[in-house]
């Protein structure tokens, strides 16, 4: 039987990729993987061969396409997981998938100011008060679900799954931009950084040699 396919772009700039790499390395899928480099002149044409938008990241799995980083993690969850991907309780689970729901759809200040950058290091920079506001909800809800729900694990239900991985980006954002994080958040954040699968991708991604010079090239005014 022919193994799925997961189409991503740089492991350095795609949050997007990380997010359906990250649940199904994490739980064991085995997969093959077909790289993208993101701005360069085979991207448009390249990524149309796997995903009728254009983006990334998209699945293959025999003739089925798939095209979107939530819809990957829910087929992932359904066709490899057993439904561990989401809290097994019915009312856990609808939080879940309205945390997972919200990063998918909103927080679009903190993404356009603060673009995944996993080689970044702290040096200063800040972003405007539209971008604190979505790090201050995102902080909130981090320490609210971990308080209320996070008490068998390390995670925001306890064991690790989709909602976790759509958050883990976020945390690669964080600690590189220099992001303040306190309490029950903050331990959720360095939980997420610690994972192996997330420590492999950001490794990988350290021997990348493409660069988005638009990304790397925020840093604090002079």
């Amino acid at each position: 039987m022919n193994r799925p396919v997961l189409v991503i772009g740089n492991r350095n700039y795609s949050s997007w990729s990380l997010r359906p790499w990250l649940l199904l390395r994490h739980f064991g899928v085995a997969f093959d993987e077909v790289r993208l480099a993101l701005d360069t002149p085979g991207f448009a044409s390249q990524v149309r061969l796997h995903s009728p938008t254009g983006k990334v990241p998209a699945l293959r799995d025999g003739p089925l396409q798939l095209w979107d980083s939530l819809a990957i993690c829910e087929y992932a969850n359904e066709r490899w997981l057993g439904g561990r991907g989401w809290p097994a309780d019915l009312a856990q689970r609808a939080l879940a998938r309205a945390a997972a729901a919200e990063m998918h759809s909103g927080f679009t200040a903190l993404r356009s100011q603060l673009p995944m950058n996993s080689r970044r290091q702290p040096d200063g920079y800040r972003w405007d008060a539209a971008a604190q506001a979505d790090i201050a909800r995102i902080c909130a809800l981090w320490n609210t679900l971990r308080s209320d729900h996070g008490g068998g694990g390390d995670f925001l239900f306890g064991q690790f799954g989709i909602v976790d991985a759509m958050y883990a980006p976020v945390a690669i954002r964080f600690a590189g931009y220099g992001v303040a994080v306190e309490g029950e958040a903050a331990r959720y954040m360095q939980a997420l950084l610690a994972l192996p699968a997330v420590r492999e991708w950001r490794q990988t991604g350290a021997e990348e040699s493409e660069q988005l010079a638009a990304t790397d090239a925020l840093r604090k005014p002079l």
